[in-house]
């Protein structure tokens, strides 16, 4: 089945190459951007400017190919890329939660913000943690567990090039 999707906007950022950027929205404290949405979106952002927070999901459109096995970025072991959030995806999806600062006209100004520059929305969605119960209260995160605490500081590298 082909699916295909449109771009709703472009989120920019202060990155312009993936090496040296941060690989997770907790290390990319404080670092600001915006998301410009395209105008036949505009009417789609009313009353975003109440949330405090939104996902956005994107294209990780620097990205070629597809690894169903990979190294991530906090691990030195390979494991499956469904067990991971590495970019070298089958359908190269990429999602962040980031920090509204202001919606101004058709323009999304935020923060926290783990993006390359030029890079393609596909979506918005408010964070709301308690409406479907997405705090877990008998969480697993495999081998997370001992690695979490590098996203803040580690950095993307070209391994996924």
């Amino acid at each position: 089945m082909k699916i295909e999707m449109q771009s709703i906007g472009t989120i920019h950022t202060e990155f312009t190459e993936i090496e040296g950027m941060p690989i997770q929205p907790t290390g990319a404290k404080g670092i600001k951007g915006t998301i410009e949405i395209k105008k036949e979106f505009i009417e789609g952002l009313k009353d975003l400017d109440v949330f405090s927070h939104i996902h956005i999901i994107y294209l990780l459109h620097k990205v070629d190919g597809y690894m169903l096995e990979v190294k991530p970025f906090m691990d030195n072991n390979t494991h499956g890329v469904f067990a991971t959030r590495s970019p070298k995806r089958p359908n190269r999806i990429g999602m962040s939660v980031v920090k509204i600062n202001k919606v101004e006209g058709n323009t999304v100004h935020v923060e926290n913000i783990d993006v390359l520059d030029g890079t393609p929305l596909l979506d918005i969605k408010p964070y709301v943690p308690q409406l479907y119960e997405d705090t877990i209260d008998e969480l697993k995160i495999g081998w997370f567990e001992t690695n979490h605490k590098k996203a803040k500081s580690q950095k993307s590298d070209d391994r996924f090039k």
